[in-house]
């Protein structure tokens, strides 16, 4: 009997496209992937990607035409494993991956513990900091335990060169429970860390006394912490960033952060042509960051608009309850979300306004996706 794939087209949602194909046991097959750019096909972070779902399940197939034009994709068996290994590359940072993997790895047939080499902080996927102070405690909202969910930042790598790596660990979880969660709360203490690889610590300390001077106008329990790297834990490229997260009164997590890197130049020495090229000095990434933060706080809902995504997700894995959850302004990769959602889980949200506080309120029932390969103790 020929086999059915679900047809898709471009290169639009690829990793969450991947990521539901595998939890819904979907046979994908995805044309004109980038089929008019100068570079087309797959890209390097999309291979790697590939190669790490091979990793942690069974009995996967994957064919990419010459091109990298074409992609047909059979999930297999979600194995999980410990000890594994997995080289992230340079073209996106450790954070792109992490998503798909921490919701894979609920469901795998053995806990997950993983290495992911690569870039740790940059300015386009949320850093491993973020994912720490703010992805893990999300989970245990879903009834994920503690024990076994873990992330530890071994070494920093900016880009372009990277050389960070991160360990990470996450447990199996028979199912994971619907959640009511409404209350945002309000702002009693904002955590953070500042990171610098290869470049003066005065950089970290410039970066958090220009966010302090902001957050302590509005409360006044703030920490910022630092974490200066050097030698072989800084990486092979040298940059400087933050990452901040506001805890309120319900237990949400509110973050932001960003890295400023050096870009590629006649890279020679550690710093000597850092000086003359123009990066946006570390003042102003504190002062940026901080008043990044407040906007999402102001924004309402008990996730920052960079976890809208995985709070969608995770409500529509839930069991055939209902979940209640309240965001502010849906973000676009929120939208794409409950739209790939509807097409590969058949879950569909109801989205109601809440106009007296400018958010939105969505409900859905979740798919009851349960781990098969997971014994019931």
């Amino acid at each position: 009997m020929a086999k059915t794939y679900k047809r898709l087209k471009g290169s639009r949602n690829m990793r969450q496209r991947l990521l539901l194909a595998t939890l819904s046991s979907t046979s994908i097959l995805i044309e004109d992937i980038r089929a008019d750019d100068t570079f087309p096909g797959l890209q390097p972070h999309e291979i790697s990607l590939l190669r790490l779902l091979e990793k942690v399940s069974d009995d996967c197939t994957i064919e990419i035409n010459e091109t990298g034009t074409k992609l047909k994709y059979e999930p297999g068996i979600l194995m999980g494993g410990k000890n594994l290994v997995h080289d992230c590359g340079v073209s996106r940072s450790i954070g792109y991956f992490l998503e798909p993997l921490l919701v894979l790895g609920l469901f795998g047939k053995k806990p997950l513990s993983i290495r992911l080499k690569g870039i740790t902080n940059d300015s386009k996927d949320p850093c491993v900091d973020t994912f720490r102070s703010t992805t893990l405690p999300l989970l245990k909202r879903f009834g994920v335990p503690s024990e076994g969910l873990e992330l530890k930042i071994v070494s920093r790598g900016a880009p372009p060169r990277g050389g960070g790596e991160v360990f990470f660990s996450v447990p199996v979880v028979q199912c994971l429970t619907a959640v009511t969660w409404i209350d945002e709360g309000m702002v009693k203490r904002i955590r953070g860390v500042t990171f610098s690889a290869k470049v003066s610590s005065d950089f970290e300390h410039s970066m958090r006394y220009a966010a302090r001077g902001i957050f302590n106008n509005l409360l006044p329990d703030v920490h910022l912490f630092s974490d200066h790297k050097a030698g072989p834990q800084a990486g092979n490229s040298p940059g400087y960033g933050i990452s901040v997260v506001a805890e309120t009164t319900s237990g949400c997590f509110i973050s932001a952060d960003t890295a400023v890197c050096y870009d590629q130049g006649e890279e020679t020495g550690e710093m000597e042509d850092v000086e003359r090229k123009e990066v946006i000095p570390p003042e102003d990434t504190g002062v940026q960051i901080a008043s990044f933060l407040l906007e999402e706080i102001a924004q309402g809902g008990v996730v920052d608009s960079t976890h809208q995504g995985l709070l969608f997700l995770l409500c529509a894995l839930c069991p055939q309850d209902i979940s209640k959850v309240r965001v502010g302004k849906l973000s676009p990769y929120g939208i794409e979300t409950l739209r790939n959602i509807g097409d590969f889980l058949g879950v569909k949200f109801v989205i109601k306004p809440d106009p007296s506080t400018e958010t939105v309120i969505l409900k859905c029932v979740g798919c009851g996706l349960k781990n098969l390969s997971r014994k019931v103790s």
